[in-house]
């Protein structure tokens, strides 16, 4: 993985930890642990699917969407 794609992966992944926190009143560790095992950061951090150059917030819905379903959709 290139520099640039880790860059924009880290930089999603800030956001929606930070909007994991906001919504949902959990503490980093939590937030942290939701995100890295769901699906969603397993195609974000997928050069081939290309959602690193969407947004965080595009992101975000789809992790919120996964969450609910208990899948992407």
């Amino acid at each position: 993985m290139n520099k640039r794609v880790q860059y924009l992966i880290e930089g999603i992944t800030k956001d929606i930890i930070l909007f994991l926190m906001e919504d949902n009143n959990y503490d980093i560790a939590t937030a942290l642990g939701v995100f890295h095992n769901s699906e969603t950061f397993a195609k974000l951090s997928d050069e081939d699917t290309g959602l690193y150059i969407e947004s965080s917030a595009y992101v975000y819905e789809i992790l919120k969407d996964e969450l609910k379903y208990g899948k992407i959709k």
